[in-house]
């Protein structure tokens, strides 16, 4: 029956397999639920869950600075608002298209259930790419982007975040054009600056998110990240944050990269390489390639088309962190993880594993955190935000830190008890998948066909 589906998802969407790849280790993963709880299928719970509630697409022309108009096209994808309203990020990249926000928005949606906080899974953003243009440009483009978004969000019916290519620049650009178009101050966006709304560990919080559920994996053996190698992809907040907090608890981190290759350090990334890493990419934004000219003990591999593999997950290592974008790990780096010791991933990036990679980790019963699961810190501290935002008040760095730090153990709480409630123990992509698919059942449930 769920075969049929996945069938009728592809025929109806051909151009998505983004989409498709998650929806199929969804619907994978919830066939025992589905057993269990027939009353699922009759009300054609897994139909509806794959359908999202509203897609929006619009036209975004804005001036650069030489005057020349450009247009690009804009995206939210509203996929499910059982539990609560929208949430999820803005991409702006090149690669953006219907297919990836429609796989994004609809691993939200589970991410979402597992924080404990009630939010419904949304996402969106723009093929636009914000790398190389000014300031002005950015915000030109992110006025007239926010222009038809504003429409359709608020705080209590779609509340979007930051995400690839979305920082505080881009945030902030975004919330004064809405504020202004709607004449009204409202937690509308997550990630916004200290000085009008945001929270304190916003930026930090997917990265620590991902170590801290890394951290109860490694107690249901016993063990801590003190001494323990660790590869990290990636160079933005996930990764640097990932890095820090790893840096914190014991571990060393020796591994970072960007679109144009990665760096090794054998010696490990310690405080002051960090530091000099933040400033590279938030301030300067340059590439990571910088970081081996600065320390010797670094080697940088330039990112080579013809290889079947990414060399980043081809060192020696106990943990791994992939932190930078979907499908960067494929069956090759897998194996090369499992090769070179590695018995921990925990995923920072949003389905940055193949499925066949996937099916690597299962067999080898390693510790393998899916992203829905692992980096949903972030989304949990953006539902942080919009609850001071609704109380006009602000918590401590310790109180958001004590507070994310809880809802991760309560995430991995619940995946671990849902694998072990559906017969697969240890297995993390059901226990994740099953847990959150049966909260959102249940409030559709309740709230009859809509």
């Amino acid at each position: 029956m769920l075969e049929e589906l996945y069938q009728k998802v592809v025929a109806k969407d051909p151009a998505q397999p983004e989409f498709h790849q998650a929806v199929k280790e969804v619907l994978e993963s919830i066939e025992v639920v589905l057993d269990r709880h027939p009353e699922y299928r009759k009300a054609k719970i897994a139909e509806r869950i794959v359908e999202p509630e509203r897609v929006i697409m619009f036209r975004v022309p804005w001036v650069d600075d030489q005057g020349e108009v450009h247009v690009n096209r804009g995206f939210r994808i509203e996929m499910n608002s059982a539990i609560g309203p929208y949430k999820g990020g803005l991409r702006f990249h090149p690669s953006v298209n219907l297919g990836i926000l429609k796989f994004l928005a609809f691993e939200q949606v589970f991410k979402n259930a597992l924080t404990t906080i009630p939010m419904g899974g949304g996402k969106g953003g723009s093929d636009f790419n914000p790398k190389g243009k000014s300031d002005i440009e950015v915000m030109r483009f992110t006025q007239s982007f926010m222009s038809e978004l504003f429409r359709h969000i608020g705080p209590s019916t779609d509340v979007p975040a930051g995400d690839i290519g979305v920082g505080g620049r881009e945030i902030g650009f975004l919330f004064g054009q809405y504020k202004k178009l709607r004449n009204e101050w409202g937690g509308v966006l997550t990630g916004k600056g200290l000085s009008y709304g945001g929270s304190l560990i916003r930026p930090e919080a997917t990265g620590y998110g991902a170590v801290y559920f890394g951290e109860e994996m490694l107690k249901t053996r016993g063990e801590t990240y003190d001494g323990k190698v660790c590869l990290v992809s990636g160079s933005g907040n996930v990764a640097q944050y990932a890095t820090e907090k790893i840096n914190e608890l014991g571990g060393k981190v020796v591994t970072l990269s960007d679109s144009s290759g990665c760096i090794y350090d054998p010696e490990g990334i310690d405080t002051d390489k960090l530091s000099f890493v933040m400033n590279l990419k938030n301030v300067r934004r340059g590439r990571i390639k910088e970081y081996a000219e600065k320390y010797p003990s670094a080697v940088y591999t330039a990112i080579d088309p013809t290889l079947d593999y990414n060399p980043l997950w081809n060192y020696k290592a106990d943990c791994a962190f992939p932190s930078a974008t979907q499908n960067e790990i494929n069956a090759k780096d897998a194996q090369n993880l499992i090769n070179n010791g590695v018995y921990l991933v925990s995923e920072g990036a949003n389905m940055p594993t193949v499925p066949d990679g996937v099916e690597i980790f299962l067999q080898h019963k390693i510790l393998y955190g899916p992203g829905k699961a692992a980096n949903a810190g972030g989304v949990a501290t953006s539902g942080l935000e919009m609850a001071q935002n609704a109380m006009f008040s602000s918590w401590s760095r310790e109180e958001v830190d004590t507070k994310l730090h809880n809802i991760m153990i309560s995430i991995h709480r619940q995946a671990f008890e849902a694998a072990e409630k559906y017969g697969d123990p240890g297995n993390y992509v059901l226990g994740a998948n099953a847990a959150g698919f049966v909260k959102v059942a249940e409030a559709m449930m309740a709230q009859g066909v809509v």
